[in-house]
């Protein structure tokens, strides 16, 4: 299989195309770099340093050939979003659109699409299913949702296959603490460094906390799936990539100093602007559609990334 990775570079992205690899597929990546690390692109994958919103999109995509478009390049940061919401709306509204346009014209069987469990704001029910209303609270949130609707408006006429992939709270190894609006690397990073870590507001506000082997697994497996993903409907192409777990922030915190070793104190703060109290994914869908499921528990993936910081502090 050939697929082509944007924002291969980066956290999610390098972890699903080492994963891709090791399976057999051809892959390339597409990666500005800008949050991004050459350390983490594979030698095997073909990789090309350009922006989405750039003019060589097209060419590059073309050239590649890919089967399978992975979208993961992005602005991730809600603060930024805040701060500056027309370079998110650029990036993450009309880079899709680049993307899937692109995708159209090189022959592209199917896109994944990075969304976010920001499409849903402050939840009105728990859990949230593909179905739930939509409010997003921040920019960032409005930018993935509209982006959704991008991929439907462009893919959809030309007969190419596309999901919307909302991912839960993302943590693992090779996380940026900043920027990516990851509390766990935030905290793990701290801890590593002897920083003292801060929880915003009371720290019983819940998430849903994945852990990134379980992401890339989805990934892979709704690359592969042989029948199609984005379903008649309007919540058709929308799959939530989540455990099901909700686990507080203060519960995460002392998961993490167990699994770091850490001996020092964790301080409180005031809460912060579009943090919402409550946010807990149902998986369901994408276990009925193509099997999966999360596998690793909330502490095993707090071992791991914490041996990963540790190593990396």
């Amino acid at each position: 299989m050939r697929v082509l990775v944007t924002g291969g570079a980066g956290f999610i992205g390098s972890s699903l195309v080492y994963a891709l690899l090791s399976g057999g597929s051809q892959v390339s990546i597409i990666d500005n770099l800008s949050t991004g690390s050459v350390d983490n692109i594979h030698p095997a994958a073909a990789f090309r340093c350009i922006d989405i919103t750039g003019p060589e999109l097209g060419a590059v995509i073309r050239d590649a050939q890919p089967e399978v478009i992975v979208h993961f390049a992005a602005q991730v940061s809600v603060a930024a979003s805040i701060d500056d919401p027309a370079h998110d709306w650029n990036v993450n509204v009309e880079g899709t659109r680049a993307v899937a346009e692109a995708a159209v014209a090189a022959g592209s069987r199917r896109v994944l699409f990075a969304s976010s469990a920001a499409v849903y704001g402050e939840p009105q029910e728990i859990p949230l299913t593909e179905g739930s209303p939509t409010a997003p609270a921040v920019p960032y949130g409005h930018s993935k949702l509209a982006a959704e609707g991008v991929l439907s408006d462009v893919l959809r006429p030309a007969g190419v296959d596309f999901a919307c992939l909302r991912f839960a709270n993302v943590y693992g190894p090779r996380q940026r603490a900043h920027g990516e609006g990851g509390v766990v690397a935030e905290f793990a990073s701290r801890m590593a460094t002897g920083v003292t870590p801060v929880i915003f507001g009371t720290g019983r506000q819940t998430r849903d906390f994945i852990y990134v082997a379980d992401i890339v697994n989805a990934c892979v497996m709704a690359a592969e799936f042989e029948g199609t993903l984005a379903l008649p409907g309007a919540h058709g192409p929308a799959y939530n990539i989540s455990t099901g777990r909700a686990t507080s922030v203060n519960m995460l915190a002392e998961g993490l100093r167990f699994a770091m070793r850490y001996a020092g104190e964790i301080v409180h703060a005031e809460a912060r602007d579009g943090d919402v109290e409550a946010s807990l994914l149902a998986p369901d869908k994408a276990a009925a559609a193509f099997g999966w499921r999360a596998g690793v528990d909330l502490q095993g993936g707090l071992a791991s990334t914490a041996a990963w910081f540790t190593r990396n502090a």
